[in-house]
């Protein structure tokens, strides 16, 4: 297996463990916890009763942008697929881009949660909140994977038209 399969073969691992982070932490409700319980994007859990949180603007986008970018991680990983199995004639430049907006996304929630919820007392952040902290760089590791495969596969053809004389 060449360079570029290695690097399509690892953009495709770190994009299915970014997916699986984002929607872990997406769905989860343990983004913090407090001394009466805990809370996530959407329900809060008191005493073991939960409830749905009503409508914050800052976790309307915070959760807006989760969902985003699990969508964008399904996508890429989709596109990813694709191109590691040859059924199409797609670069991985549009694959990286998506991996790199996914991050992107990530970045924007988690740092406006982070900015929210840092300065209150007695509050934790939880497991949840780190599973989508871990996801970030697997999914820029991944948008810089196909990223390079991509210029590998570019430099291969560009080199290809020149005659070699031995």
């Amino acid at each position: 297996m060449g360079v570029k399969r290695s690097l399509q073969t690892g953009g495709i691992w770190l994009g299915f463990l970014a997916n699986i982070l984002t929607v872990l932490s997406t769905a989860s409700n343990y983004w913090i916890r407090s001394s009466g319980g805990h809370s996530g994007l959407w329900q809060e859990c008191k005493e073991g009763i939960c409830s749905n949180i009503p409508c914050q603007t800052m976790l309307t986008v915070t959760g807006a942008c989760m969902v985003l970018a699990g969508g964008c991680s399904i996508v890429g990983l989709m596109m990813g697929l694709r191109i590691r199995c040859h059924e199409g004639d797609l670069r991985g430049k549009t694959t990286s881009a998506i991996f790199f907006l996914g991050g992107l996304l990530l970045l924007i929630a988690l740092t406006g949660y982070t900015a929210k919820n840092a300065w209150k007392d007695d509050v934790f952040f939880s497991w949840s909140y780190f599973s989508g902290w871990l996801a970030l760089p697997f999914s820029i590791l991944a948008g810089f994977c196909f990223l390079l495969a991509d210029m590998i596969l570019q430099s291969t053809d560009a080199i290809s038209g020149f005659p070699v004389c031995l």
